[in-house]
């Protein structure tokens, strides 16, 4: 390990943030009028693979069984996470995304 790397803080604290005048705090720079209508349509998909699959086996030579595996696992997760956050935005109810996953 470098000397530089050994040193301690010698000041106690530990904190490397600079001390004085701290920044005013800024409200959100947007105008909320100008955002869009929320849309109401959305759904959770029961295959979210389907167009990766469309497009045949990853090129991965000799890997292409696992990689398809870790891949619709990675796919089926973010699908869970987005019917949570959009449930959590108030897009759609908790009920809903239960009765579109059929569980």
């Amino acid at each position: 390990m470098s000397a530089a790397r050994r040193r301690r803080n010698k000041g106690g604290g530990g904190s490397n943030r600079r001390k004085g005048k701290k920044k005013p705090q800024v409200g959100f720079w947007g105008d909320p009028a100008k955002l869009p209508e929320q849309r109401r349509d959305v759904r959770i998909s029961t295959e979210p693979a389907v167009v990766p699959h469309s497009l045949g086996p990853p090129p991965l030579p000799g890997h292409e069984t696992i990689a398809e595996h870790y891949f619709t696992a990675v796919y089926d997760k973010s699908v869970t996470l987005s019917g949570a956050l959009a449930a959590a935005a108030g897009l759609i109810e908790p009920d809903e995304l239960v009765d579109e996953l059929g569980e």
